[in-house]
């Protein structure tokens, strides 16, 4: 692994070797040494994407409001050899995040590849307006910033979430918040097709710290009788849908919601 002070590039050359190969993880036809950026990335869906980005040999640009837990990643990442950058960046803060970007830029080159995948719990009581404006608003941010200095061949996935699409959850923000995302990434597949590929994936319940202990539950229990797979997913099935979309071979994939639920909504 190099040392994070290296200049752009100069330890990431497409020939360098690539972490895929001594992990097992599937090759997704990704160059070894471009930057992806992944917010929400101290914990559940986030972390298991950085890890598996950096397993593909990509540079991971990590994020993520909680320091304590980006240490916990960055140190499990670049014990499997990968290379993360992490940044305690707040996805809501235009100026922070200009900042986290202009570094990720200068310490390893331009940012070809960007997951927006921060936001808070749907268990959090919001202000409907507020909220709405934090989760679509930072995302939207996000990526224009990303934008003004991506490289050709960028493509970004953003996490939505069955909830917003198909089911409804107590939480008004949050189902209208998703839904927003969603409709946002098909704005940019339409018209910012020039510049980026951008999808989408909708997870369904995820085994993550947010949902500790529900499986367990009444509710939860009701709930799983009716997914056909039984169970919750783990965070790395969400997390290979995210690189399989991000990665070229995806190529023709643009617009899209990949519904990754175990097939929950097919039974609503």
């Amino acid at each position: 692994m190099s040392d994070p002070r290296t200049p752009a590039h100069e330890a990431h050359e497409a020939g360098d070797r690539n972490p895929a190969a001594d992990t097992g993880a599937p090759r997704l036809g990704f160059r070894t040494g471009d930057v992806v950026v992944v917010t929400g990335a101290g914990s559940g869906i986030g972390a298991a994407t950085a890890a598996a980005a950096a397993a593909q040999g990509l540079v991971v640009s990590a994020w993520d409001l909680d320091a304590a837990a980006l240490t916990a990643v960055s140190a499990a990442v670049r014990a499997t050899g990968g290379v993360v950058d992490p940044h305690v960046v707040d996805v809501a803060d235009a100026s922070a995040v200009r900042t986290a970007l202009a570094r990720a830029r200068s310490a390893y080159g331009p940012v070809r590849h960007l997951v927006n995948n921060a936001g808070p719990s749907s268990a959090t009581e919001l202000d409907f307006d507020h909220a709405v404006r934090l989760c679509v608003g930072s995302v939207r941010s996000v990526t224009q910033v990303w934008l003004e200095q991506a490289p050709p061949g960028a493509t970004l996935v953003n996490t939505a979430s069955v909830a917003g699409t198909v089911v409804g959850t107590a939480s008004d923000w949050y189902s209208a918040a998703k839904a927003a995302i969603v409709g946002y990434t098909r704005h940019l597949a339409a018209h910012r097709a020039d510049a980026v590929r951008a999808n989408a994936v909708a997870p369904g319940m995820v085994d993550t710290p947010r949902l500790q202990g529900f499986a367990g539950s009444p509710t939860g229990q009701s709930v799983l009788a009716r997914v056909p797979s039984h169970r919750m997913a783990t965070p790395d099935e969400i997390a290979w849908p995210i690189l399989f979309l991000l990665s070229p071979l995806a190529s023709y994939v643009n617009g899209a919601l990949l519904v990754v639920d175990g097939g929950w909504t097919v039974t609503q």
